[in-house]
């Protein structure tokens, strides 16, 4: 039998598996939606509740959320344009340095032999022009559909804000008052826990670029702090982000100061990062997801090995919201049980402290009647009397469940 049901769960699991694969072009979107809309919801809520429309509260914080990034921007690009000059100077000034210094000892290099070399590469770019073409068509494609996909996030963000407080009253009328209730209260723990997510991330983002920007600004990399905001807005993409604004961060610093600044700068990120990665992240998650720093971890590898960048990034929600429903089973099962009281459990929603009162009154008949047919149950008794014994324990049974 055991054999049976677990080939039974591996063919489920499996049916599963390849149903989300075929849906996952537009379970993504709906995903990174729902994330969003736990950073604008407080501020689409708060507009609803001083008498704006659900729309207008909607296209606002979208809006708001933009003309934030679109501040940031503006605040940074004069910096970039100006040290994009000095530093196209100061590359084009090292190429020439680096060309002095092959002439030199060791490699002894002639003009001739360097000449031959770029021309050597040149004819290797244009051999694999075809392919190197089909890499542009690839990567447009694959820019296409990020702006497609990034839209339908925008739209479907949109209606989630405008609509999204009536989901709950909706689920509670379709599914019954007590299968409601428990949905009510599990869906809300999921959705705080994702929104302590996208907190605990952005407090270790800002942790990183305030401390790489102090760094670098006292090692003297120009543009200091408009890299220091590139790292903060990389920190929300796993893995790629922070690689991406560290290798930009060290490139800087070689082009504009020099080999020993730019090994100064990459110690300082490669430091930040160690730090980020196997401590400070892993701990601030943890608690506010309520998950060990090692499913944390677990989590981004397998998540990563499974789904790529997608994966790494949607691991850690995706775990935590298992947990919270793990979570919430386990307490359901201790209040109905009588191990646990109501007033022992943390509730998130009305809904949840009903069934939590509902539960104290399940437990208390469940104990009253356990120490009435303990007794009974446990006491010799004649061969007569054997079936009422069995009727009891069927009761007991039944009450337990």
């Amino acid at each position: 039998m055991w054999s049976l049901r677990l080939i039974i769960i591996a063919v489920a699991g499996y049916a599963l598996w390849q149903m989300m694969g075929t849906l996952w072009g537009g379970l993504f979107p709906l995903i990174l939606a729902l994330i969003v809309c736990t950073v604008l919801a407080p501020m689409a809520t708060a507009l609803r509740r001083i008498g704006l429309p659900a729309a207008f509260a909607a296209i606002v914080s979208i809006l708001s959320f933009f003309g934030v990034l679109g501040a940031v921007v503006w605040f940074i690009a004069p910096d970039i344009i100006g040290q994009s000059r000095v530093l196209y100077l100061q590359l084009f000034e090292g190429i020439q340095r680096l060309q002095l210094w092959a002439q030199g000892p060791p490699l002894n290099l002639d003009s001739s032999d360097l000449t031959q070399a770029v021309n050597d590469a040149v004819a290797w770019i244009q051999q694999r022009a075809g392919d190197i073409a089909g890499g542009v068509v690839t990567g447009i494609s694959t820019a296409t559909s990020w702006i497609i996909t990034f839209f339908t996030i925008l739209v479907l963000s949109v209606f989630f804000l405008k609509d999204g407080h009536h989901f709950l009253p909706f689920l509670r009328g379709v599914m019954g008052r007590r299968a409601g209730w428990h949905a009510t209260e599990v869906l809300t723990r999921s959705w705080e826990t994702l929104g302590g997510y996208i907190r605990a991330q952005a407090i270790v983002s800002a942790i990183d670029a305030i401390v790489i920007g102090i760094g670098l600004y006292f090692i003297g990399v120009p543009m200091a702090f408009t890299l220091a905001v590139i790292t903060f807005l990389a920190g929300f993409i796993p893995l790629v982000g922070a690689v991406a604004a560290g290798a930009l961060a060290v490139i800087v610093a070689l082009v504009s100061l020099g080999v020993t600044e730019a090994l100064l700068a990459l110690a300082v990120v490669i430091a930040v990062q160690q730090l980020e990665g196997n401590i400070l992240s892993p701990l601030l998650q943890s608690r506010a997801m309520s998950l060990h720093p090692v499913i944390v971890l677990v989590s981004v590898v397998v998540g990563g090995g499974l789904f790529g960048l997608a994966g790494a990034f949607l691991a850690v929600p995706v775990a935590a919201v298992i947990a919270v429903v793990l979570r919430y089973l386990s307490e359901m099962t201790a209040l109905q049980a009588g191990e646990k009281r109501s007033d022992e459990i943390d509730f998130s929603t009305p809904e949840g402290r009903a069934i939590g009162r509902l539960s104290d009154e399940q437990g208390k008949r469940l104990r009253a009647q356990w120490r009435e047919w303990e007794p009974l149950i446990d006491a010799p008794e004649k061969p007569a009397k054997k079936p009422a014994k069995r009727d009891f324990i069927e009761r007991l049974l039944e009450a337990r469940r």
